[in-house]
């Protein structure tokens, strides 16, 4: 489980075909200095297991069904990533619950910046909609946010100086590709809702 709360960026710095999937390296000194192999790690919200540890760099496979529901399907040597130590029991809670589970891929439809503040407006599948609720929390590229509107196959967020600044989401373009993860509560509500038999 994690948070939503990004503890930094990271960057790619290998991609390595091993069939079916591809192996990743990711340079980072802070978060390879307190991972260790088999520890679970979010990348842009993705629960991925750490495979190998080596000086600065961490290693993570992804094999075929990840890369198809993920963005880490685009992912070049020289991006940048979002990044998460999983929840330890005791941790304080400031986002909400992430299982680091991708629903699926969301596109940023629209980027509306006000000085140093952002609403951007994505696309999503329309299956999704029906766990989302103004107010409510979606993970979008493993960071947790808050939906502001929802309308037919979009919703937007509010991204506040803080977030632009130390996420991905700050760099986002028009047309980009998000991992997204709807809140686990509203899964559990609607699964209920549809197994109730009709009145």
């Amino acid at each position: 489980m994690f948070t939503g709360l990004v503890e930094m960026q990271a960057e790619v710095d290998t991609m390595l075909q091993v069939d079916p999937g591809v192996r990743f390296v990711l340079r980072s000194v802070e978060m390879a200095a307190k991972a260790d192999v088999g520890q679970s790690i979010a990348v842009n919200g993705c629960c991925l297991t750490v495979v190998e540890c080596n000086g600065d760099c961490l290693a993570f496979d992804a094999g075929e069904e990840t890369l198809k529901r993920t963005n880490l399907q685009y992912l070049q040597t020289g991006a940048w990533v979002n990044v998460e130590s999983s929840l330890k029991v005791g941790d304080q809670l400031g986002g909400h619950y992430v299982t680091g589970h991708i629903d699926d891929l969301g596109y940023l439809h629209e980027r509306i910046d006000n000085q140093d503040w952002t609403l951007a407006w994505f696309r999503t599948p329309t299956r999704l909609m029906r766990q989302m609720a103004a107010k409510g929390s979606i993970t979008v590229d493993g960071v947790s946010l808050t939906l502001v509107d929802i309308v037919e196959d979009r919703f937007s967020v509010a991204l506040i100086p803080h977030t632009l600044a130390v996420t991905t989401l700050g760099s986002l373009q028009e047309g980009d590709a998000v991992n997204l993860e709807t809140d686990i509560l509203a899964k559990y509500v609607q699964r209920q809702l549809e197994a109730e038999p009709p009145a």
